[in-house]
């Protein structure tokens, strides 16, 4: 056990926990995979009339096409761009992972109705959709971001409104999302409903290595001497405690989209104002180990690491390039800008040896997905997917 997850250990026991009494001990959302084949990519449409979950078909060589669109039973909705004094596009919510799957089990938020949605895939038709109990409140403003841990058989969700903050769910196989805190944590953003950013809001939401910890990236505002931060709540038997701890490690702006880098204690995350950092998450608190300054960038925001290369893959909202990061050194290996019209991506996810982005557009250009096969060099564009249903307003991105 590391010195992080002592620590962690120590500051559960020093807090009492309290939730919303679950009297139903249900087993965990089972995980069935009887066919390894039947894959597919899962995009939230982000509609104000309707939030829904496109899901697209993915062929044996990767490649897309279209499948389904299942309602979530919510709304969807933007945030305001300060810059330009208008709703936000391409990047609708300022945030990665507003949709999560693990195992046979979707969670997506609905910004516009303050709503958390579970839904059920089928394992045997993975376009095939339902959504399980009903939509639950989110015990705050504008949810943006989700993460599912199934060691804890939770979810979790971050808001980013004017009642900014996390809140954490039982997964019941029936019964959908049962709340596991009387009222969410708050986090100090001074935030409005829509939220006016990208400065001052809440980014990501990702269960640590071990599921011990819920690690949320906060935005601050250089403009304003306002410093953003990483809050880490504790998980002792799968129940949150009530207070989380906040860090600042060395250099951070605008902390945006992160991942987990595979056999370490480390993630690798993006930061608008400059690029990247690695981030050790294996001492008594996290600390900078590597930076990475993006020249030319407009707003690097999402990050994903390769299973075949074991390197980071970080996209930039208008910068239409995929850039690989050596993440525990920080070097950039390689900037493959990509041949197509789209402005930049955003959401990455990697399976095997192809890269999955998601491009919302501008309103001029159509919605896509970008397949990428990254483990060439230079990185080669496989597919530029325009898919149906897609608008500017679309957010996330996740696969099974």
């Amino acid at each position: 056990m590391n010195q992080f997850s002592v620590f962690l250990g120590f500051l559960v026991a020093a807090l009492a926990v309290t939730a919303t009494p679950v009297t139903d001990q249900s087993p965990h959302v089972p995980h069935r995979q009887p066919h390894a084949f039947a894959r597919a990519l899962y995009i939230m449409t982000n509609d104000p009339a309707g939030n829904s979950i496109i899901a697209l078909k993915v062929n044996h060589d990767g490649t897309l096409t279209d499948g389904s669109i299942t309602p979530t039973g919510g709304k969807g909705e933007s945030c305001i761009d300060q810059r330009v004094n208008r709703t936000s596009y391409p990047d609708g919510l300022f945030s990665q992972s507003a949709v999560d799957v693990k195992g046979n089990t979707l969670v997506a938020v609905n910004p516009g109705s303050n709503t958390l949605t579970m839904m059920a895939i089928d394992p045997w038709n993975p376009y095939k959709l339902s959504i399980v109990g009903s939509p639950v409140s989110t015990l705050g403003d504008f949810p943006v971001t989700a993460a599912i841990s199934q060691k804890n058989n939770m979810a979790c969700v971050a808001n980013c409104g004017a009642k900014a903050g996390i809140a954490c769910f039982r997964m019941h196989p029936t019964r959908g999302l049962l709340p596991l805190m009387q009222t969410q944590i708050g986090f100090p953003t001074n935030q409005t409903n829509p939220p006016v950013g990208p400065w001052n809001t809440v980014s990501q939401v990702l269960f640590n290595k071990d599921e011990s910890a819920l690690l949320t990236t906060v935005k601050g505002d250089p403009r304003n001497k306002i410093t953003g931060f990483l809050s880490v709540l504790p998980i002792i038997n799968a129940r949150p405690a009530i207070k989380d701890s906040r860090y600042v490690p060395d250099g951070i702006a605008l902390l945006f989209g992160a991942t987990l880098i595979p056999g370490t204690s480390d993630m690798l995350a993006t930061d608008a104002y400059f690029g990247a950092l690695t981030i050790s998450l294996d001492g008594t608190q996290p600390k900078t180990i590597a930076k990475t300054v993006v020249s030319g960038q407009a707003a690097t925001c999402w990050a994903v690491i390769s299973p075949v290369t074991g390197t980071g893959f970080v996209t930039d909202l208008l910068v239409n390039n995929v850039l690989e990061i050596e993440p525990l050194s920080g070097r950039i290996l390689q900037n493959t800008i990509l041949p197509n019209e789209n402005p930049g991506m955003t959401d990455p996810v990697a399976v095997g040896k192809l890269l999955y982005a998601l491009s919302p557009g501008l309103g001029n250009t159509s919605a896509s997905v970008v397949v990428v096969d990254v483990s060439k060099r230079p990185a080669q564009q496989i597919q530029n997917f325009a898919f149906k249903y897609g608008s500017k307003s679309a957010q996330g991105l996740a696969w099974v």
